[in-house]
C-alpha cells in the first residue's frame, strides 16, 4: 500500500480536526493551537504537525524525574503499535539534553 503525502494529510485536517484549539484574543487576533499526540510545541502548523509529518519527537516527564523520548520510526508507518521508539532516561538533566540532542531531535 503506498502511503498518503503528508502535505495532503495536513490539507485534509487543517480547518477541522478533533485537536484544534481555538483561542481568541483582543480583538480580532485569534490563536490556533493543537492537541493532537507528537506535536512538540502544540502549535497548528504543518511544520509542527504530528498528523502530518513522518518525523516527529514527543518529550515527556515520568515519574521520579525521568524523561520519555519517543521519536517516529518511519519504516512502520502503516502500524501504530510499533509506530513509536520509545526511550526512558534516568540520568541528569545535562546528560538528558545531550542524549535529546545527539538523537538528531
Amino acid at each position: 500500500m503506498a502511503a498518503v503525502p503528508g502535505k495532503l494529510v495536513w490539507e485534509i485536517v487543517k480547518k477541522n480536526n478533533c485537536f484544534l484549539v481555538k483561542e481568541f484574543g483582543n480583538g480580532t487576533a485569534d490563536v490556533v493551537f493543537s492537541k493532537e499526540p507528537n506535536n512538540l510545541y502544540n502549535l497548528h502548523s504543518y511544520k509542527h504537525s504530528g498528523l502530518a509529518n513522518k518525523k516527529t519527537v514527543t518529550i515527556q516527564g515520568g515519574k521520579d524525574q525521568t524523561v520519555l523520548l519517543a521519536t517516529t520510526n518511519t519504516k512502520k508507518q502503516n502500524k501504530p503499535a510499533n509506530l513509536l521508539n520509545k526511550s526512558v532516561m534516568k540520568k541528569e538533566f545535562h546528560r538528558m539534553a545531550k542524549a535529546v540532542h545527539q538523537s538528531g531531535c
